[in-house]
C-alpha cells in the first residue's frame, strides 16, 4: 500500500510540474519565460523524485517486478492526468480518454496475473 500511495502522491507532484505552465491559453503560456517555466518545473519535479525512488524501492523489496513498477505508475498517472486536464485545464474528456484508460488497465492486469 505505501508503494502505491507515494506514486499517487509523486504523480501528483509530475502532473503538475509537466502541465501547470499551459493554463490560461495561449496569450498565457507566451507570456511566461520558458527559462522560469522550467526552472519551476524542476523544482516542482524534485518533490516527486522524493516520493518516486522510495515508491520503487518500496516495491521492489515487496516483490514488485520493475514491470509491474512501471505499468502501475502509468496507470496512476492516466488517473491524475484526467482528473488534472478536466479540473486545472479545463479539457473535456472523450470517449478516446476512456478508452485509452481501459488499454492501460488491461496492461496492469497482464502484468499482475499470476502475482
Amino acid at each position: 500500500m505505501a508503494t502505491i500511495v507515494l506514486l499517487v502522491l509523486s504523480n501528483l507532484f509530475m502532473t503538475t510540474a509537466w502541465y501547470w505552465h499551459i493554463r490560461g491559453g495561449a496569450a498565457e503560456v507566451e507570456a511566461r519565460p520558458l527559462v522560469w517555466v522550467i526552472a519551476i518545473s524542476w523544482g516542482i519535479a524534485l518533490f516527486e523524485y522524493c516520493l518516486a525512488v522510495p515508491a520503487n524501492r518500496i516495491g521492489a523489496l515487496n516483490g514488485w517486478s520493475a514491470g509491474q513498477l512501471k505499468i502501475a505508475q502509468e496507470a496512476i498517472a492516466l488517473v491524475i492526468f484526467g482528473v488534472f486536464m478536466v479540473v486545472i485545464l479545463k479539457e473535456p474528456l472523450h470517449w478516446r480518454h476512456f478508452a485509452a484508460f481501459g488499454c492501460i488497465m488491461a496492461a496492469v492486469g497482464f502484468l499482475f496475473t499470476g502475482k
